[in-house]
């Protein structure tokens, strides 16, 4: 961890307003009954220790958050209210929830909230200048926020790739420091970086390969194997001869992934599951990567890549995985997933990271259990942008 990162555990709380940026950027579905449900609240238990550590300190605690995407101000569907009530419930004390973001509710309950106590402002990107381009807007916003509080300090490392107003313009407004997920976010993948433990294998799935395109290109000369599973596996497979069927291709990344192919530590499928279309309750086999029929798509790894990939984990001492094998939603689908989470989970004495996303998600879905990895990240973009080298507004800002 550079050594200019304060941490939140150096700052001196007593009696301060804090305000504090988590990621709460759960998954939410319709419960049928008109509310909405969190689905996985990963990232909500993740922020609870720096609360409980602040309010046991005697701050009043101000928490700031965003929710998916809202395109025109404040959408009913992306409210932090079903937040805040499960926050409430881990953390076991009373929650004032603000129904907007620095309007009058929010201002009547910051003041009205007690010292040792929390209060969540509404999702932060209802108001439009949380994201705004234009410095000016977010500068008027962040001061708006930073009026709140005496202190600010980042804990959602999952928005630390973001120049937004709450991310990066408030902590240029006030002392500031890092909580524990951001500091050990950063140790671990300067871990992944800088002198790893070798054999160092890196497992990738996910879509498309021109999402990590930029992740392949700066680990591959830094890890001993790499492996391929998931969607972009399909393009890696097209790239060496295969018929792929109706699988994902994306045919522009052809010749890049025979770069990738010619350095020799790419590590891909040779069987997945195939389907006749993009649902559960279909028919699906297993097949060859030599052999998929024209009118089936793979949606997972076979059990024979499992066994691939397990051996080509054996032994390796640092594994940064991130991406699902499959469509681990969909019950079919899943079992190449689970396959590769239990080979990490089961390495002994190696520095095995889960890079957030659809990863974290999936070892929580499965049951795999959390604690049978060293690090399981709350961010996934940002953990492939460090690692691609890109320097991170939120942690540049922290550790000015």
């Amino acid at each position: 961890m550079p050594a200019e990162l304060k941490t939140a555990a150096e700052l001196d709380v007593e009696g301060k307003r804090v305000l504090v940026r988590c990621d709460l950027n759960v998954p939410l579905e319709d419960d049928g009954a008109g509310a909405r449900r969190i689905t996985d609240d990963g990232r909500i238990r993740a922020s609870v220790p720096l609360l409980q550590d602040l309010t046991a300190r005697g701050a009043k605690v101000i928490v700031l958050a965003h929710l998916g995407r809202p395109e025109d101000g404040p959408d009913p569907a992306l409210s932090l209210a079903p937040i805040g009530e499960r926050l409430q419930e881990l953390l076991g004390m009373p929650v004032r929830i603000a129904q907007d973001v620095v309007g009058e509710s929010a201002r009547e309950a910051v003041q009205a909230t007690e010292p040792d106590r929390v209060v969540l402002l509404e999702n932060v990107r209802f108001d439009p200048r949380e994201t705004s381009k234009d410095e000016a807007e977010r500068g008027a916003f962040a001061d708006e926020l930073a009026a709140f509080a005496d202190l600010y300090v980042d804990d959602a490392f999952g928005a630390v790739h973001r120049k937004h107003a709450s991310v990066y313009d408030v902590a240029e407004r006030l002392p500031h420091a890092a909580g524990p997920l951001v500091a050990a976010e950063v140790e671990v993948l300067r871990r992944l970086t800088e002198d790893p433990a070798r054999p160092y294998v890196v497992v990738l799935g996910g879509s498309k390969v021109s999402d990590k395109l930029k992740v392949i290109e700066a680990l591959l000369p830094k890890v001993d194997s790499l492996l391929v599973g998931g969607g972009m596996c399909f393009t890696f497979l097209a790239a060496q001869g295969h018929d792929v069927g109706s699988s994902l291709l994306e045919a522009d990344q052809l010749d890049t992934c025979r770069a990738f192919l010619d350095t020799g530590k790419i590590v891909l499928p040779v069987d997945v599951v195939a389907a006749e279309k993009f649902a559960a309750d279909v028919p699906h086999d297993v097949v060859s990567t030599g052999s998929i029929p024209s009118d089936r798509m793979g949606l997972d790894i076979g059990p024979k890549s499992v066994a691939v990939f397990r051996d080509a984990l054996v032994g390796a001492k640092t594994v940064f995985w991130n991406g699902p094998m499959g469509v681990f939603e969909m019950e079919p689908y899943a079992e190449g997933t689970r396959g590769v989470a239990e080979a990490v989970a089961s390495l002994d004495d190696a520095l095995t990271v889960v890079g957030g996303g659809d990863s974290a998600a999936a070892v929580r879905a499965l049951d795999i259990g959390e604690d049978r990895f060293t690090h399981i990240s709350t961010g996934g973009g940002a953990s492939l942008e460090y690692l691609e080298g890109k320097a991170l507004p939120g942690l540049t800002v922290l550790e000015s």
